[in-house]
């Protein structure tokens, strides 16, 4: 398009209008140039997002050298890292409806030319595409960076360490000196979770859909340079606007299997494959579990990162970014290079420019993969007739038999946890924390950190329909559909029954009889909601099943 005004303040009638954004300080000159939506997740609650404020500066001084009007907006970030274990925790998952759903009205009711969203946690990121894809106005994601590792006994530590340091503290193989010392090094500043968790999986694949530039998530929130990766997403944006390159342009059946390459081969977050199926349905494509299945096993396993591997992102981008990883995958015709981007170039050309810092350990070398399939595998069975997932990157098991240790909340399952009551063998069964049940799919890395932290984590397995941190790691079953609130098998779990998980043969089963499972639904009865009122009654009414990507609309 070319330059113009934008309806909302073009012509006579719309003097109303220029006259309240005047009253904020836009000049008429401001208001004849397109309008640029800055969607801000900046909250001060938690690092994630707390630099967010001062990046948008220096994205708006990049949409106006470009020659446009930006107009900054915030919406709502929930930090999982701190609601983790807690009723707050049901809020995560909800806010990336709300997010995606805050992004649109404010973009629609102001009818801007373009949009760029700073996104930092979890959430945020996803909320950001899913907003991108609905609306398809041109638009740039930004994510803030990843935060710098702490350190504790010479190594680099994050949050993960603090987790699995409260099971360890609890099973009393570590003082309360070194129990304080992890939390006070574990967070040295503002950025996103230092792992390959949650926030930077979704920053890696957001670049290997298009919609973010390939390397501008790699710079670390506090390095110097994001300064100008943000002023670069203003000009660009601009650009966008100007050729009309929209988001579903760029989302593309390759553009979704390249993002899902990127989750396998950085042994990223089981999150992905919720927030990937969500972004497809905005985008009006459809992906299914089944792709996360082949694409994976087809997928080596590149990237060294915790939680499964030795390195954070900040090493990462040390060793030559995300860059560095999308050559890695066209060398290995592992992904399709001539997907296009939002530079105006395609991936493979973007990568092309990757420099590799010699000596590097975090990317392994051409035909030198750590596993020769990705981390992530799909199990169906008489326990997860819809699908479940399972991230194998950090076990060498593939198999589990043992007996049922029955949970109905997450907190029951951690006291037990804590209590030393789980022994080696065990299945942890932990229902009733499903996209409906929860309400909101909690999280369950304390559980499993803490399970890690007390030594347990080689002998024993947990399945839940709720799901799991970036930051879990050991053999652990989410997302298992039908969830128990919908009545799904889970429901009718009992202690003492014998789970089966089977890597190999994709199967996660229970070892009862067709008629004793008829008997034991034929006697459940569904558990009254935890809400009746507000946003979380809303959800349970339209959210739909995990293996649909837990959407709303």
């Amino acid at each position: 398009m070319s330059d113009r005004g934008n309806p909302l303040t073009t012509g006579a009638s719309r003097a109303p209008a220029r006259a309240m954004l005047k009253a904020v300080g836009f000049s008429d000159a401001d208001l004849k140039k397109p309008l640029i939506g800055v969607a801000n997740t900046w909250i001060e609650i938690g690092p994630c997002n707390y630099h967010l404020r001062d990046l948008a500066v220096h994205v708006k001084a990049g949409i106006r050298a470009a020659g446009g009007t930006p107009m900054e907006f915030n919406t709502v970030s929930i930090s999982d890292g701190i609601t983790m274990g807690t009723e707050g925790m049901r809020a995560s998952l909800v806010s990336r409806e709300v997010i995606a759903d805050s992004i649109e009205l404010v973009t629609r009711g102001n009818g801007f030319d373009g949009l760029i969203v700073l996104v930092g946690c979890d959430k945020t990121i996803p909320g950001g595409l899913m907003a991108l894809a609905r609306l398809n106005v041109p638009g740039v994601l930004l994510y803030g960076g990843s935060i710098a590792p702490g350190h504790f006994h010479d190594k680099a530590i994050t949050i993960q360490e603090v987790f699995e340091a409260v099971g360890a503290h609890a099973a009393g193989s570590m003082t309360d000196a070194e129990f304080c010392a992890i939390e006070d090094q574990a967070c040295p500043g503002a950025g996103a979770c230092g792992g390959q968790f949650t926030a930077n999986t979704m920053a890696v694949a957001s670049e290997f859909l298009g919609l973010a530039a390939l390397g501008s998530g790699s710079v670390p929130a506090t390095d110097p340079k994001k300064a100008d990766v943000a002023r670069a997403a203003g000009e660009r944006v601009m650009r966008l606007v100007r050729s009309g390159l929209r988001p579903r342009d760029i989302i593309t059946r390759a553009a979704l299997e390249n993002a899902i390459t990127s989750v396998a081969t950085t042994g990223g977050s089981t999150n992905a494959v919720l927030h990937l199926i969500a972004i497809a349905r905005e985008a009006g494509l459809s992906l299914e579990l089944a792709d996360f299945d082949r694409i994976s096993a087809r997928t080596p396993l590149y990237v060294d990162l915790k939680p499964s591997g030795r390195f954070v992102a900040t090493e990462l981008h040390q060793a030559g970014g995300s860059p560095l990883v999308a050559k890695r995958l066209i060398e290995a015709k592992a992904i399709d290079g001539s997907a296009q981007t939002i530079t105006g170039r395609t991936l493979g050309a973007e990568a092309a420019d990757a420099v590799e810092t010699p000596g590097q350990e975090v990317v392994r070398p051409l035909g030198q993969p750590l596993k020769p399939s990705g981390g992530l595998v799909i199990l169906r069975g008489s326990l997860a007739p819809d699908g479940s997932v399972m991230k194998i990157s950090g076990t060498e098991r593939m198999t589990h038999r043992g007996p049922a240790r029955v949970f109905d909340s997450e907190e029951a399952a951690f006291d037990a946890v804590q209590r030393q009551t789980i022994k080696a063998g065990d299945v942890v069964v932990i229902r009733y924390e499903g996209p409906s049940g929860g309400p909101g799919m909690r999280e369950m890395l304390g559980v499993t950190g803490a399970i890690v932290g007390a030594g347990l984590g080689e002998t024993v397995a947990l399945i839940t329909d709720g799901r799991f941190s970036g930051a879990t790691r050991g053999f652990c079953v989410g997302h298992i559909a039908p969830e128990a609130s919908r009545g799904g098998p889970m429901a009718i779990v009992r202690d003492g029954d014998t789970i089966v998980i089977d890597v190999d043969q994709r199967k996660l089963d229970i070892e009862i009889g067709d008629e004793a499972m008829k008997q034991r639904f034929a006697e459940w009865t569904c558990p009254a909601p935890r809400y009746t009122t507000g946003v979380f009654a809303k959800y349970v009414k339209l959210v739909s099943s995990a293996s649909q990507g837990a959407v709303t609309g």
